[in-house]
């Protein structure tokens, strides 16, 4: 190669490097929805519920756990909850992970990612796997961290460690692990975060997280200082509305708190969060899947139409 042509391809080069986050950015973004806001009525008519997702426009869909194949212990936790929660069905909801990705097809939804638990992903990264190769999937995701592994700075230094080796398991195994952020863990201690210390020590090539905005927001951050913080590593984003601004008491770190901001959930739009803003900062920054989650509503089915009809009106299909 010439000196003339050396210096033609690396303007190239570079200028194509410089496209990439452009390209990504005015890329048409699609609607997904988290399914455990669909729960109950999964439970009562698993297809029914997946074709009315489906024509409201959603695309993609991510599933939650306990699956037949979890590990015990996080199957003998949903099984204690049961009672509370007035229905049993999780997972695939009686199907096999190749019976229920025929449904989804059926219907003309993808599912880039499977929300599963601590104990499974550490016990049953190859079933896991499995899982996500049927139904062509990505991530396996974890929406929390058990309370008795953030007490302290040091549980979540050493939750890094354990992310990190779940993170290179779950890369041998041919998928990626995600962390979806609740609420605790986003206030200052002596200084310091607790989120961002352990986010800080996780490898950014084999941990990979996913942001939901509303309990980022209801723990104290920010979600675009977040995003800007960990660009290139928040793949997939929770999306959902809040009525005024609230914040999580005590830390928010048990369930009972969580529940007391239930009220102020609503869908994309009809809320303060600037959604679109948040979107479109994701989007530069290497964002790939938006899931709508609407932990609670009146009427759920009005409430998600409601945020697939934003989504729409900020250019999602």
């Amino acid at each position: 190669m010439n000196r003339r042509d050396f210096l033609v391809n690396t303007a190239a080069l570079v200028a194509l490097q410089g496209a990439v986050p452009a390209l990504a950015a005015s890329r048409r973004r699609v609607s997904g929805l988290q399914l455990w806001t669909v729960a109950r009525q999964l439970a009562a008519d698993f297809e029914k519920t997946i074709a009315a997702i489906a024509r409201l426009g959603y695309r993609e869909i991510e599933t939650y756990g306990p699956y037949d194949f979890s590990d015990p212990r996080q199957i003998a936790n949903w099984k204690a909850l049961e009672p509370s929660l007035g229905f049993s069905g999780s997972g695939f909801f009686g199907r096999t992970a190749r019976e229920a990705a025929k449904v989804f097809r059926r219907h003309g939804l993808t599912v880039p990612s499977l929300h599963t638990d601590f104990f499974s992903l550490q016990t049953r990264m190859g079933e896991l796997a499995e899982a996500a190769h049927a139904l062509g999937a990505r991530y396996v995701t974890l929406p929390s961290l058990p309370a008795d592994q953030r007490q302290t700075f040091d549980d979540y230094r050493r939750a890094a460690d354990t992310f990190n080796a779940i993170g290179r398991d779950a890369a041998r195994h041919g998928v990626r692990f995600g962390y979806h952020n609740h609420g605790y863990g986003l206030l200052p201690v002596d200084g310091k975060i607790p989120l961002v210390t352990m986010l800080d020590a996780t490898d950014p090539a084999t941990v990979f997280l996913e942001l939901d905005i509303f309990w980022n927001v209801a723990g104290g951050g920010d979600p675009k200082d977040y995003l800007t913080r960990y660009k290139g590593r928040y793949k997939m984003l929770h999306l959902k509305d809040m009525k005024g601004t609230h914040r999580l008491s005590n830390g928010g770190g048990a369930p009972a708190q969580w529940i007391e901001l239930f009220p102020y959930l609503t869908w994309l739009g009809d809320g303060s969060l600037d959604i679109k803003g948040i979107v479109d900062l994701a989007a530069r920054n290497g964002a790939e899947h938006y899931f709508v989650e609407q932990d609670r509503a009146d009427d759920v089915m009005a409430a998600i139409k409601g945020s697939a009809d934003y989504l729409k009106s900020i250019g999602f299909r």
